[in-house]
């Protein structure tokens, strides 16, 4: 018995250093929410690409700044205007140690644009792409149907994945871990909805090795939930930090924290295309003429709203007024787009001209758990619109349900918000342009808002090489867009947060990402 005894105590002390040692090697990363699906080209939505870029890479990356580098492509380079050679990094190898091929890469660009039941396609950025040719080994050409400046920036959105396990493969081949092969710093291990989504370090990976072996991104939606999380111990680091947290953290020497200005514009859709409108009714209940065809009225919409209030109240700071589609510097911002003024009695008056003196009723919706204080933002406006003569009720749904109803087009009015990559183009091609599915365009126009002379000008634009001239482009129908039509209302701008525990340092991104390959350990 004693001999029995010793051997376990034996036992069970040698078993502890490698506990430890493991335990010092996981990351443990608080997450709003997880992914929608571990698929990377189910849904364009920046929270899934994140997640992708773990296990998978595009061609070239977007770094902190998005500055595009290179990834699996270590060159790239412009032929003539319809024509892209590509170098592939011929070290870069599949999990399972086979090399990218020009194969790989087309049919992941075939694949992307075309998952069905995606909420939010990637065909947008694969729809110019014609031809997928191999020069030789590790050289491509890629043909597109006309001029398209702004390949190399979809591109870094479309992960590869290989054309060997992802033939035939479905978005729940993915989901279940059997498909995800693919050329990232880490290796998928396991993940279920509202579960832990565990990987570990890709020891074959050439690039830079992670910080951690083993990273577990645990999803906590609520805010509170989160901090708590960070405060006890549990995580290692959180992403979006409640306003009201953030200047603790910072003050509390057992904490680090980051920072970035955004380029997301959080804003409202609204329904300009429907005769009658789901959530749009009289004062008195009963079915009217949708009032948001109006220009008027959207205008009368944007200057009932307090900006200031918005990011100075209910983010407390972490947030800047907005009137244009991209924050200032952003290639196509234009210093004369500021934000909407606040003006109650114009918006009064506005409502009045478009026969509408005593308002009507209409819901406002939006998501409780993707944005920073979204539920809180949603609520102010509500307030601001019923100051301004609006019997204003509101409705906030879980990330996931908020975006599948968003997408069937449930809502009148709805709360979003979209990053442009990384120009103010992107915003116009997928928010703005004409809804289209042939051309690929209009595909995040939740309101169906459509304008002829601006589809002409959106279209000129992503066809022109010049970058001069297509800024000038992009100004121009980002104007008529917002100053004069309204197509959306134009709220804030993003501040991005993280918190950690003392002995990490975040690179803070302007896209919102939170990567395990940001995070440093601290000297």
């Amino acid at each position: 018995m004693s001999r029995l005894r010793t051997g376990l105590l034996t036992a069970a002390l040698a078993a502890f250093p490698l506990v430890t040692a493991q335990a010092q090697d996981t990351l443990r990363i608080g997450m709003e929410s997880g992914p929608t699906s571990l698929d990377p080209h189910y849904a364009s939505i920046i929270t899934n690409i994140a997640f992708s870029r773990h296990v998978f890479q595009p061609l070239m990356e977007q770094d902190a700044r998005q500055v595009l580098k290179p990834a699996i492509a270590k060159s790239w380079r412009v032929l003539d205007d319809l024509t892209w050679e590509i170098a592939l990094d011929p070290a870069a190898r599949f999990h399972d140690g086979a090399p990218v091929t020009a194969e790989d890469v087309a049919f992941t660009l075939s694949r992307a644009g075309d998952v069905p039941n995606s909420p939010s396609s990637f065909r947008v950025y694969t729809r110019p792409i014609q031809s997928v040719e191999a020069v030789d080994a590790t050289t491509i050409r890629i043909r597109t149907s006309a001029p398209t400046p702004l390949l190399p920036n979809y591109l870094s959105l479309i992960m590869i994945v290989s054309k060997k396990h992802g033939e035939g493969a479905t978005t729940n081949d993915y989901n279940s871990g059997k498909a995800m092969i693919g050329t990232g710093p880490y290796r998928h291990i396991s993940w279920q909805p509202g579960s832990p989504l565990v990987m570990e370090r890709n020891p074959a990976f050439p690039g830079r090795s992670p910080a951690y072996g083993r990273v577990e991104f645990r999803p906590l939606a609520n805010a509170g939930s989160r901090v708590a999380a960070l405060n006890a111990g549990d995580v290692d680091l959180i992403e979006i930090v409640p306003p009201d947290q953030f200047n603790k953290f910072q003050a509390d020497p057992r904490f680090n924290v980051a920072e970035s200005p955004s380029n997301r514009l959080l804003f409202l859709t609204l329904d300009s295309d429907r005769e009658n409108s789901p959530h749009i009714r009289g004062r008195d209940g009963s079915v009217i003429p949708n009032p948001l065809r109006d220009p008027r009225v959207r205008k009368a919409l944007s200057k009932a709203i307090n900006r200031e209030a918005l990011t100075s109240r209910v983010l407390q700071g972490q947030g800047k007024p907005a009137g244009d589609l991209g924050p200032e510097g952003y290639f196509g911002a234009s210093p004369d787009m500021t934000p909407e003024p606040f003006d109650l009695d114009g918006a009064r008056k506005l409502l009045a001209e478009a026969g509408f003196p005593n308002g009507f009723a209409v819901q406002l919706n939006g998501p409780n758990d993707r944005f920073v204080n979204d539920e809180q933002v949603v609520q102010a406006i509500a307030q601001m619109w019923t100051r301004a003569g609006l019997q204003t009720t509101v409705e906030t749904r879980p990330r996931g349900v908020w975006l599948t109803e968003a997408s069937q087009l449930k809502y009148s009015v709805n709360f979003a918000g979209f990053s442009p990559n990384p120009e103010l183009l992107g915003m116009l091609e997928t928010q703005i342009h004409t809804w289209d599915t042939k051309l690929g365009l209009g595909t995040a126009n939740r309101g169906r808002f459509s304008n002829a002379e601006i589809d002409a000008i959106i279209q000129r634009a992503r066809q022109t090489m010049d970058n001069a001239e297509r800024e000038k482009l992009t100004q121009q129908a980002t104007r008529m867009a917002l100053k004069d039509h309204t197509a959306l209302i134009p709220l804030y701008f993003a501040v991005n947060s993280w918190a950690m525990k003392q002995g990490l340092s975040y690179e803070a991104r302007t896209d919102e990402m939170t990567l395990a390959t940001s995070v440093s350990r601290a000297p």
